[in-house]
């Protein structure tokens, strides 16, 4: 029986790996200097006050004014206001990076790998409001294009290998198609922020994201992944239950 509990992939394969998906954000890294406490700083604050009063509605003077620096002081990070989001998605896949390097995939199996990706993907997508991507969209249009395609081309990646790892264990049928489940994978992620996406009336997202979630598992699992999947979906939803009382 394939172990369920360590991967087969090397640590360096695995390095290799997330380098070459995530190679842009990493060139972007090196150039913004995200070590840069002052600048970290301007980021973060600027995203709380985008979260409270939306980003329409604040320009740069209100911006440096609540951050409580000078414009100029703040012209010496950003080039305008389009510049400052465009760094914002940046220095968000730098922090999902960060933890997604916090997880030993080495001595997790693919099923595994799976729940906490898609835990730390349901919590980055929960929390963009509706009216913060209708305004992404509408007047950031094209820093926000390049975002998602971004991100779109890291999560169809880490499907595809993670569905060959599961493959390896034993987990995923062996005759999957990966470049198909990934990319309809892919595509449910996006499709699930169309408001007519679910036709059933008081779905929340939280109930679309594990439906889905769950029904990409059963649709390439086998019976000894399923069983894995179960197990591990009984454990989550008893510390959900404990967390709640």
């Amino acid at each position: 029986m394939n172990n369920l509990h360590t991967g087969n992939v090397s640590c360096q394969k695995c390095f290799l790996i997330l380098f070459r998906i995530l190679l842009p954000t990493l060139n972007m890294h090196d150039e913004l200097n995200f070590d840069d406490p002052k600048f970290t700083a301007i980021l973060e604050k600027t995203v709380e006050l985008f979260y409270e009063f939306g980003i329409r509605n604040l320009n740069m003077d209100d911006i440096s004014r609540n951050l409580g620096i000078s414009k100029k002081t703040l012209y010496l990070y950003v080039k305008s206001k389009e510049d400052l989001i465009e760094k914002l998605f940046y220095y968000d896949e730098k922090r999902w990076l960060d933890n997604f390097l916090k997880l030993k995939i080495q001595e997790l199996n693919a099923i595994e790998i799976l729940f906490q990706v898609s835990r730390m993907v349901h919590e980055e997508m929960d929390k963009l409001s509706a009216k913060l991507k209708f305004e992404l969209r509408k007047y950031y249009e094209p820093q926000f294009n390049q975002f998602m395609q971004r991100k779109q081309s890291q999560i169809f990646e880490h499907m595809s290998r993670n569905m060959q790892k599961g493959i390896r264990e034993g987990l995923y049928r062996a005759d999957l198609n990966v470049e198909l489940m990934a990319g309809l994978y892919v595509r449910n992620l996006i499709d699930m922020h169309n408001k007519d996406f679910c036709m059933v009336e008081n779905i929340t997202f939280d109930q679309l994201f594990k439906g889905m979630f769950e029904h990409h598992i059963r649709a390439i699992a086998t019976p000894e992944g399923i069983a894995y999947f179960e197990m591990r979906k009984a454990e989550v939803e008893q510390t959900n239950r404990t967390n709640n009382t």
